[in-house]
């Protein structure tokens, strides 16, 4: 196994802070990525982790080691882009990290695009929550990441530079025959922690019941349309289901809920060709804003409604 890996095993495993989630993240069985993690300690000499349940804890070898490991992967990244750079982008890859519902919703038809224009540069998009891409992008990890900013960040950006992609909102939603439904008296179905829109949820409800915690936004909806609990979700991801009357909103002062998602990078000079070529074209290929469709529990309400009669003269 090239150095390289070692300490990319090494660093994950700093990072996640259980060999479990570790190898998750490597995409290897927790045997082999503990082998990684022991031939790199006998390389060195030194014990880097100390194993205890169920979290690792790094040595003070270890704590020494991670910073020169993350600068060593990041420098070689650099390099394997630098050389991406004489063929242009008639090869390479480009790394692409967005939440869960940007995946879904967002970036398909413009990755695929991106496929059609550049068929041999591969297109690597990992889903993550908010802190990993975060962490990601500033690891090396990802070149071009796709986050949410809500309005009460401000100015908080990164610190190279962000691009508008899109504006979106969360809303609240319900399954149609959860008339009484509201956040005080009905649990929500929602995302993890570190998801931005579980972060809004907190912020916005604070001390609401959560009745699920689901990493997939399509496992979310169904979930909502089946009864479970309420949800707030992106408009633009419940959009269908609010048309076809399977979703209905849920009146709230606090609601719809403005956030941006914008396109966060290391610097434009450090794009490798492809990941600028890609961030172009995400650029002019930005998302239309949604309106709020006129869905079917709406159009059914208002063919019910009676109508006021004149009297006759």
């Amino acid at each position: 196994m090239f150095m390289f890996e070692l300490l990319q095993t090494f660093v994950f495993v700093a990072e996640e802070g259980t060999i479990t989630a570790a190898a998750r993240r490597a995409h290897v069985t927790q045997p082999a990525l503990t082998s990684a993690l022991k031939r790199l300690e006998a390389l060195v000499g030194a014990t880097l982790v100390v194993r205890s349940r169920p979290r690792v804890a790094l040595t003070a070898a270890g704590s020494a080691l991670l910073p020169h490991a993350r600068a060593a992967l990041t420098s070689a990244r650099d390099g394997l882009r630098a050389v991406e750079e004489v063929a242009g982008l008639a090869a390479g890859e480009v790394r692409l990290g967005a939440g869960a519902t940007a995946c879904a919703y967002f970036l398909p038809p413009i990755l695929a695009e991106f496929r059609r224009r550049y068929p041999r540069v591969a297109i690597v998009l990992r889903e993550a929550t908010h802190p990993d891409l975060a962490l990601g992008l500033a690891a090396g990890e990802f070149d071009l990441a796709v986050v949410s900013r809500s309005p009460s960040a401000g100015a908080t950006r990164h610190e190279a530079g962000d691009d508008l992609f899109c504006e979106d909102e969360l809303v609240l939603v319900r399954a149609p025959e959860l008339v009484d439904a509201s956040p005080e008296r009905t649990p929500f179905v929602t995302f993890p922690r570190g998801a931005h829109a579980r972060a809004a949820l907190d912020e916005l409800f604070p001390g609401a019941t959560i009745a699920m915690e689901i990493a997939s936004i399509a496992a979310v909806k169904a979930n909502v349309r089946a009864g479970m609990g309420l949800g707030l979700v992106s408009r633009r991801a419940a959009l269908r289901d609010l048309a076809r009357g399977d979703l209905v909103l849920v009146p709230s002062p606090l609601t719809p809920r403005k956030r941006s998602l914008v396109i966060a990078h290391r610097g434009l000079s450090r794009l490798p060709p492809a990941a600028a070529a890609l961030r172009e074209l995400l650029l002019a290929r930005r998302p239309a804003p949604v309106t709020a469709p006129a869905t079917a529990a709406t159009e059914l309400s208002r063919r019910r409604r009676p109508r006021s009669r004149r009297p006759h003269p």
